[in-house]
Order: structure tokens, then C-alpha cells, then sequence
């Protein structure tokens, strides 16, 4: 049977950002609740060690999101397993429809739903997600010290990840589907004077090949976009670089968008185009993208949720016996 609640904070999204705004908005006394969304700890949770937390040499990254859970529900954040299919941004208080049934009413809401790397969809690249296929150079880069990686795509993403790689990579191969890049000209400069990168046109991923145990990458084979001819050719890992989509699908016709779908924030803060409305983390950031960089905008978000709240006299503790808010009140 479905219900109906009523929260100060709703954090919808539970990577870095959303439980570290748990957090803080839990010490804040705003009694959150955060709804964890389809994949409950985000992108971490498909990335194995994690070696650039501060205060931990090297964790799994599931185990890191199941620490920040358990670090939220100490705090005494209510965080529920749900899907928010609609949330209604137009009125105050905000609404939340979630897949099963329930709805959620909130004073203020944070948005940390992140951002998805685009994928190719090939089967064998699912297989090797996390051993040896990563959408994500600097959080996996460092794991192939000397040794030979591709890269796949043709704009800044692949440009910016293949530069990174040649740190660690003793050779870094890009593959591209045609026969120029469409990234900056200063990044393709740097690129075509980096001595440990070979571009391969004309090409693009048709399978990886890789062990069984262990379970990793050995190679791939690549098909020619001009005649369909294959071949193929060795390497350690391969990094999938052909952009990241910001899971900004609940909020597109409601808040201002850019960059090709993040959500817009006020320069220094996590407002956003609606007043109460907060977004942090990946869904904001089409920079940096790090777990670390996505805490510090969760823990900017909850603050500046817990000074909008005050501003309208609804921080702290709420009375157990006051009444909500009118019924459906309009923005302001």
C-alpha cells in the first residue's frame, strides 16, 4: 500500500555527494531522507580499488559506499531503497513520486543523481567492466603503470583521457571512428606530439578480448568503418571515452540545464534555477568527476539547504506536533 511522507530534506541520489549530504544535513537536524535511486552508491559501485580517497591508501569501491551508508544512517539520515520516477519542482512543497508507489513531500530537495559514462553496449565490454574496460582514466589510470592501454573515442573526453594515460601507459593507442578528432586543436597538438600515443583511424571497438581467470583484458579487435575488414590488436585495458550523460532526466524540463544536459548552479553554490532546489555531484560537474570534489559540493548542498530552510523557519528539529506546510504552497 502506498504512503505519503513529509521530510524537511530530500536527497534524492546516494554516490559521494548524496550521502555526504546526508550527513551533513543530518547534523544540521534536518532529519533527511534520501532515496537511493537505481544503482544505490552510484558509479563507485562498478570500480574496484580506489587509491585517491583521503586517509585511505587503497579500498574497494563498493566498500567505500557501503562505509558512507553506514556513516549516514549514524548520523541519523533515513535512507530508503526506491526509485524516484516524478518529482514536481513547479510548488512547495516539492513532490516525489517513487516506483513503489510512495510519495515523498519535501521543504527543500538536494539532487545528486550524477552522471553516467556512455557505454558502447557491446557484450563483451559489459563482461570487462571494472577488469580491464573503465570509462575513467584517472580514477584507473595509475593501475597500468607500464603497460599498454586503448583508448576509444575522438573528442576532449578520449583526448584529455589519452594524455592522462601516457603518465602511467607505456604506450597509449587511440581509436577513432573517423579520420580527424573532434577534440580542441590545443588537446590534438599535445596529442600528436605525446611520443607513447599511436591514433588509429577509421576504427572502432567491435569486441575485447580478454582471460577467464583471472577475469581481464588481453586485446581487441577493431573493424574498419570504410570497408568492414578486422583486426587485431593487444593490450592491457581499455578505456571507453566517448562522453558522460548526467542523469538529469527527472529535473530536464524544469531546471536550467547546460553543457549538454548538467544542471546549472550558481557560481559557488549548489543552487539551482528553482529556490530550495540543490544539486551536487556529477550532476553538476562536467570537470572534474572525482568522488572527492562530488562530497564537497554533497556537504556545499546540505549547507545551503539548511540556511534556505532558516531562511524561511524551517531549520532544526521539526515540532513532532506542528502541522506541515500549507498544501502545496507555490514556489517561491
Amino acid at each position: 500500500m502506498s504512503e505519503t511522507t513529509h521530510t524537511q530534506l530530500l536527497i534524492v541520489g546516494s554516490g559521494p555527494a548524496g550521502y555526504t549530504a546526508a550527513v551533513y544535513g543530518a547534523r544540521a537536524m534536518l532529519k533527511p531522507l534520501l532515496i537511493q535511486g537505481m544503482q544505490p552508491g552510484g558509479q563507485l559501485t562498478i570500480t574496484t580499488e580506489v587509491e585517491n580517497w583521503p586517509s585511505l591508501i587503497e579500498i574497494q569501491g563498493p566498500e567505500l559506499m557501503v562505509k558512507m551508508e553506514e556513516h549516514a544512517r549514524a548520523m541519523g539520515a533515513e535512507i530508503v531503497t526506491d526509485i524516484v520516477t516524478k518529482l514536481d519542482l513547479s510548488q512547495r512543497p516539492f513532490r516525489a513520486e517513487c516506483d513503489s508507489g510512495n510519495v515523498v513531500t519535501a521543504d527543500a530537495v538536494i539532487l545528486a543523481t550524477g552522471a553516467q559514462a556512455r557505454w558502447l553496449g557491446l557484450p563483451s565490454e559489459e563482461k570487462f567492466k571494472g577488469f580491464g574496460v573503465s570509462a575513467c582514466a584517472t580514477c584507473d589510470g595509475f593501475f597500468y603503470r607500464g603497460r599498454e592501454v586503448l583508448v576509444i573515442g575522438g573528442g576532449n573526453t578520449a583526448v584529455e583521457e589519452a594524455l592522462f594515460l601516457t603518465k602511467f601507459a607505456s604506450k597509449v593507442t587511440l581509436v577513432h571512428r573517423r579520420d580527424s578528432l573532434r577534440a580542441e586543436k590545443i588537446l590534438q597538438e599535445r596529442l600528436f606530439k605525446n611520443p607513447k600515443v599511436e591514433v588509429i583511424w577509421d576504427h572502432e571497438l567491435l569486441q575485447v578480448k580478454g582471460s577467464e581467470s583471472p577475469l581481464g583484458v588481453t586485446g581487441a579487435i577493431l573493424r574498419s568503418t570504410k570497408d568492414g575488414s578486422t583486426r587485431e590488436i593487444g593490450g592491457d585495458g581499455i578505456f571507453i571515452a566517448i562522453g558522460h550523460a548526467p542523469a538529469s532526466e527527472l529535473v530536464k524540463d524544469q531546471l536550467e540545464l547546460h553543457n549538454g544536459g548538467y544542471v546549472k548552479v550558481e557560481p559557488g553554490s549548489t543552487r539551482t534555477s528553482i529556490p530550495g532546489v540543490f544539486a551536487a555531484g556529477d550532476l553538476t560537474d562536467h570537470i572534474y568527476r572525482q568522488a572527492v570534489t562530488s562530497a564537497g559540493m554533497g556537504c556545499m548542498a546540505a549547507l545551503d539547504a539548511e540556511e534556505f530552510l532558516a531562511e524561511h523557519g524551517q531549520a532544526g528539529a521539526p515540532d513532532p506536533t506542528a502541522s506541515e506546510l500549507p498544501e502545496h504552497a507555490p514556489a517561491e
